[in-house]
C-alpha cells in the first residue's frame, strides 16, 4: 500500500507540473524561452542569436515544429558580413531524439525574406560550422528540405577566388493549379576567378539531402567564356547523386572547362554542343551529343568515371567533315597559323599569304602539361572526310588517344592524304620537364599529282611517294621538340612523269628552254626521287638528295635547321643529253620554310659567260663551247641511293 500511495503521489506531482507548464505557456507563450535559448547558443558557438519577434512551438513527436520571427544569427568576427542569417521568419521541424544526442537535425526549413551570407576563410574556417573555431565539420545543422520566400544568398571564398550573390523568389502558382509553384533565381559574381551570370527556375522545395526525389531545375549561366543551358532533374543538391538533364554547351575553347570540371580537355577553337547529361553513381556521361568545333561538325559521347587514382575520361567522337585549321590549337598552332603557313609552303613566292602571327610554320605554343595528371583518358576519334584545300589534300583521319600517368600516346594516328596514308605512333611523356617526345611515321603511296598546287597537277602524274620518319626530342611545344630532335627522315618517289620544261630550267639549258617555249612543254619520264636525312640536335643533314629523269639528274647536299626553320641546300645537275647552250650552275635553296629563296651560283655563271665572250672575240662559233653541257649522265639506282650506298 505504501508503494501504491507513493506512485499516486508522483503521478499527481507530474500531472500538476504538466498542467502548470500548459497554463504558463497558455498565459505567457513560448517567448520566455528566447533568452535561455540565445544564451545557450552564445555559449556553444560564441556567436549571437537574436529573436526579436514571437517564438512558437507546435508539439509533435518526434518532430515538433518551431517558428520564430525577426531572427538574426551572427557571423564570426573574421567574416566580411555581420550576420550569417537574417530573416523575417524561420520555421522548421526538429528531431527530438537526435537532439538528445546533441545532433541537430532539421527538416522542412522555411525562411521568409532571408539574407544568408556564407564565407570560407583562407585558413579553412567556415561560417556555417557552429563550433567556436568554425573548423569541426560535424558541428553543422543537417537540413533535409528547404523552402525560401524571396531571399538573398551570398557566398565568399577568397582562396578559390569565388564571390557569388544570388536573389531568389517564389513563383506564383499557375491559375489552373496543374503545376506546383516554383522558385526563380538570378546570380552574379565570380567563380574561381571567372565572371559568372546565371538565371533559372527550380522546384519550390530544395531537397538538400534527399537521395530519391529528383529536383526540377532549368538554368542558363555564363562562366567566363563558357555558356551553359540545362533543363532537367538533379537528385540531392548537396551530392548530385543523380543527374538527368538536356544540356547545351558553348565557349571559346574546350580547355577552359578545366576550371569548371577539373578535367583536362585539349585546346580547341570555339565550340557549340547539345546533348543528354546523365549521372549514375560515380559515372557522368554526356550522351548522344552533336555540335561543332570551329567549322568542323562533332558528335558522339563522352563520360567521366571517378573513384580511381584519378578520373577516367572515355569518349568516342566522330566528325563527318573536318577542317584542317580546327586541328591547329590541338598541336599548339596559333589562330590562323596552320592554314596560312601550309599555304605559304605549298605556293612558291606566296609569302604575302602569311599573316604576321604565322611567320613560322612549326607550331610553337606550349602544351599545358600541368593538367595532364588530373585525368586518365581513352578516346577514339575519326573524321570521315576533310575539307580539301589546294595545298594539303587531307582526306580522312582516325586516332586512338590514350593518356595515363601523364603520358599521352596517339596509337595509331592515321591520315588519308593524296590518295595514300600517313600512319604514325606518337608518344609525349609529360612526367618530364621538358616533355620527352617520340614519333614514328610511315608514308605510303602518296600521289604527287594530288600534292601539287592547283593548276600544276599536269607537271607530274602517277608518281607515288613513300618513306619513313623516326624522331625523338624534348620540349614543351612542337617547335621546341623538333629543335632538339634526333633521328632520320627518308623519302622515296618513283614512277610517273614530270615537266621537261621544269627540268631544263633546273639545268639552265637555254636552248631547250627556248625550243620548248616555241613548241610547248611535254612530259618526260621521272625515274625516282630520293631524300635521306640524318637528324641531329634539330638539324637535318642530307645523306642523299636525288631527282632522276630522262634528261637530267639533280643531286643535292646541305642541311635544314628545324629550330630556325632555315634552308641551306645545294642542287647540282648531271645532264644525260648534250645541250648546245647551257649556263649550268649549282642551285642554292636558302631562306626559310615560309619563304624559300632559290638562286643560282652567279659567280660560276659569270665565269662561263666571260669564257664564252672571250672565245667569241676569236671566233663567234667558239662562244658556244663553254655553254655546251656535254653530258652524258647515267640512270641512277634509286634503291642504292635511298640506302646511302652510292
Amino acid at each position: 500500500m505504501t508503494l501504491l500511495r507513493t506512485l499516486k503521489w508522483l503521478a499527481s506531482v507530474v500531472l500538476a507540473l504538466v498542467i502548470a507548464a500548459v497554463l504558463f505557456i497558455a498565459l505567457f507563450g513560448w517567448n520566455w524561452l528566447r533568452t535561455p535559448l540565445e544564451r545557450q547558443v552564445l555559449a556553444q558557438t560564441g556567436r549571437v542569436l537574436a529573436i526579436q519577434g514571437d517564438l512558437q512551438v507546435q508539439s509533435g513527436w518526434p518532430w515538433p515544429r518551431v517558428k520564430a520571427q525577426q531572427v538574426t544569427f551572427a557571423n564570426p568576427a573574421w567574416a566580411a558580413q555581420a550576420n550569417m542569417l537574417a530573416a523575417d521568419e524561420v520555421a522548421f521541424s526538429i528531431h527530438l531524439p537526435q537532439l538528445l544526442w546533441r545532433h541537430l537535425v532539421v527538416s522542412d526549413l522555411h525562411l521568409v525574406h532571408p539574407t544568408v551570407f556564407l564565407e570560407r576563410h583562407p585558413d579553412g574556417r567556415k561560417t556555417w560550422l557552429l563550433d567556436p573555431n568554425q573548423q569541426d565539420d560535424n558541428a553543422r545543422i543537417d537540413i533535409d528540405r528547404l523552402t525560401l520566400d524571396q531571399g538573398v544568398i551570398g557566398f565568399e571564398d577568397v582562396a578559390s577566388q569565388t564571390s557569388l550573390h544570388a536573389e531568389l523568389s517564389t513563383l506564383a502558382k499557375p491559375a489552373d493549379n496543374t503545376h506546383p509553384s516554383g522558385v526563380s533565381f538570378n546570380a552574379k559574381g565570380k567563380y574561381k576567378g571567372l565572371s559568372l551570370i546565371a538565371e533559372g527556375t527550380g522546384d519550390t522545395v530544395l531537397a538538400l539531402r534527399d537521395d530519391s526525389t529528383p529536383f526540377g531545375l532549368a538554368i542558363d549561366t555564363t562562366v567566363g567564356h563558357t555558356h551553359i543551358q540545362a533543363d532537367g532533374h538533379i537528385t540531392s543538391l548537396l551530392k548530385f547523386s543523380a543527374i538527368d538533364m538536356q544540356m547545351a554547351l558553348s565557349g571559346d575553347n574546350l580547355n577552359q572547362l578545366f576550371t569548371l570540371t577539373g578535367i583536362a580537355f585539349p585546346a580547341t577553337r570555339d565550340y557549340v554542343t547539345q546533348g543528354h547529361l546523365l549521372r549514375q553513381g560515380n559515372t557522368v556521361r554526356y550522351d548522344a551529343f552533336t555540335g561543332r568545333v570551329g567549322t568542323s561538325d562533332l558528335s558522339g559521347w563522352l563520360q567521366v568515371k571517378t573513384g580511381g587514382k584519378r578520373p577516367l575520361l572515355t569518349a568516342d567522337l566522330t566528325s563527318t567533315k573536318l577542317t584542317l585549321e580546327d586541328l591547329g590549337p590541338v598541336i599548339g598552332a596559333r589562330p590562323g597559323h596552320l592554314d596560312a603557313a601550309l599555304k605559304a609552303v605549298a605556293q612558291t613566292g606566296a609569302a604575302e599569304a602569311v599573316t604576321p602571327k604565322a611567320k613560322r610554320v612549326i607550331p610553337d605554343l606550349p602544351f599545358k602539361v600541368a593538367n595532364w595528371d588530373t585525368v586518365d583518358a581513352e578516346v577514339k576519334f575519326s573524321a570521315q572526310s576533310m575539307r580539301r584545300t589546294s595545298y594539303m589534300p587531307l582526306e580522312a583521319l582516325s586516332t586512338h588517344l590514350s593518356l595515363k600517368d601523364s603520358v599521352l600516346t596517339l596509337d595509331p594516328l592515321q591520315f588519308g592524304v593524296a590518295g595514300g596514308h600517313l600512319d604514325a605512333v606518337i608518344s609525349l611523356d609529360g612526367r618530364h620537364n621538358p616533355i620527352q617526345a617520340r614519333a614514328q611515321v610511315q608514308i605510303k603511296r602518296l600521289a604527287l599529282a594530288k600534292l601539287l598546287p592547283a593548276g600544276q597537277t599536269g607537271k607530274a602524274s602517277a608518281s607515288l611517294i613513300g618513306g619513313q620518319i623516326k624522331l625523338a626530342g624534348s620540349g614543351n611545344s612542337m617547335g621546341s621538340m623538333l629543335a632538339k630532335a634526333n633521328g632520320s627522315v627518308a623519302l622515296l618517289m618513283s614512277g610517273g612523269e614530270i615537266s621537261q620544261m621544269t627540268m631544263e630550267k633546273a639545268g639552265l639549258h637555254l636552248w631547250e628552254i627556248f625550243r620548248l617555249t616555241l613548241s610547248g612543254d611535254k612530259q618526260i619520264k621521272l625515274r625516282c626521287a630520293v631524300a635521306n636525312f640524318d637528324v641531329k640536335a634539330g638539324t637535318m643533314e642530307a645523306n642523299t638528295m636525288l631527282l632522276d629523269t630522262e634528261v637530267t639528274t639533280l643531286l643535292g647536299s646541305g642541311s635544314i635547321d628545324l629550330e630556325q626553320e632555315k634552308l641551306d641546300l645545294t642542287l647540282t645537275q648531271k645532264t644525260k643529253n648534250t645541250s648546245p647552250l647551257s649556263l649550268r650552275s649549282p642551285i642554292h635553296i636558302g631562306g626559310n620554310f615560309v619563304k624559300p629563296i632559290i638562286k643560282v651560283d652567279q659567280g660560276r655563271m659569270a665565269v662561263r659567260a666571260l669564257g664564252a665572250l672571250a672565245l667569241g672575240v676569236v671566233n663567234p662559233l667558239l662562244a658556244l663551247v663553254p655553254l655546251i653541257d656535254a653530258g652524258p649522265g647515267q640512270d641512277s639506282d634509286c634503291v642504292q641511293w635511298l640506302q646511302g650506298k652510292k
